[in-house]
């Protein structure tokens, strides 16, 4: 049994070593990961850096596609269902992180702003796993809530969100129905002052739109990652390389979630729950205008910073 998998994703190898001493588990750099590369896996474990299609997959034995993220707009999912393949996604895994972000977000905001209706509503457009976390942190906080989830059928109407939010943040997938759900049309409909948060998706906002509309804005996730949009970057109050869910917590759920759903898949004994050692991220104020600072500082050095970034 071989599993090939992105040597980013943390505490996978060493739990693989630990209990399947049978199976061979091979870490590679994401632009590693090629038809050549794969061939002989069975499982590949991946992040968003690594498109599984067609491309990847034709020819090789694998069996199974684990990503070891919330998103999967990076797999074709079609094709793997055609070739009987399994694939999975983490739903939820870093729910928490993404919230604290967010929540990080709303400090930075609330330190330079004075809205002219209090309390201050915030619209929180995708109310699952990570936007019923912020819409309960929200609320502590004492902001006034407004929901838009129109395939779960909660909440009001786009339009409502952006008439009556002084923040809007998104967090949806991202598929045809999403993407640039955020463009000049949703933006020229919103309060002039209000500002605009995206931690979830690049593409459900559009940059170019967003950029044009003087909004004040907070992005984590971009289009066209890792190349910046050097405008879009540099008017940006707030600005990360789409690390809102990197934290040790949202990790270690990732990789147990996809060592249980291998050992489920393939008969292998189930890995006991991940130990995972006490962050030694940077958790103290400021910590997201320091790292705004350092990305517009290198913009170019985006995935380096990004699989640099200690794990609050």
């Amino acid at each position: 049994m071989t599993i090939v998998c992105d040597r980013h994703i943390p505490f996978l190898a060493e739990a693989v070593h630990s209990h399947w001493p049978d199976v061979q588990i091979y870490p590679m750099e994401s632009e590693q990961i090629t038809n050549d590369t794969i061939r002989e896996a069975d499982v590949l474990v991946v992040r968003t850096r690594t498109h599984i299609d067609k491309t990847l997959l034709q020819g090789s034995r694998v069996k199974m596609v684990c990503t070891a993220t919330i998103g999967y707009d990076h797999i074709d999912t079609a094709y793997c269902e055609a070739q009987g393949i399994r694939w999975m996604s983490c739903p939820g895994c870093n729910a928490q992180a993404v919230c604290d972000y967010v929540e990080e977000a709303l400090r930075e905001i609330e330190s330079v702003s004075v809205f002219p209706h209090q309390p201050a509503s915030i619209g929180i457009v995708g109310v699952g796993h990570v936007g019923s976390l912020v819409a309960d942190m929200a609320r502590r906080k004492g902001y006034e809530i407004l929901l838009n989830d129109p395939p779960k059928g909660i909440g009001v109407s786009l339009d409502s969100i952006a008439q009556n939010c002084d923040i809007i943040t998104f967090h949806t997938p991202l598929d045809p129905s999403t993407r640039h759900l955020c463009d000049q049309a949703f933006l020229q409909g919103c309060r002039p002052h209000a500002w605009i948060i995206n931690a979830a998706r690049g593409g459900i906002v559009d940059e170019q739109a967003l950029l044009s509309s003087g909004h004040p804005y907070i992005i984590d996730t971009w289009e066209n990652e890792p190349l910046l949009n050097a405008d879009v970057l540099a008017h940006a109050f707030r600005a990360s390389m789409h690390i809102a869910g990197y934290s040790i917590a949202g990790k270690r759920n990732a990789t147990q979630m996809c060592l249980d759903a291998i050992a489920d898949t393939l008969g292998l004994s189930p890995i006991p729950p991940i130990s995972t050692p006490v962050s030694k991220g940077d958790n103290t104020p400021g910590w997201l205008e320091r790292i705004t600072a350092q990305l517009k500082k290198q913009p170019e050095s985006f995935e380096l910073l990004r699989q640099n970034y200690p794990l609050r």
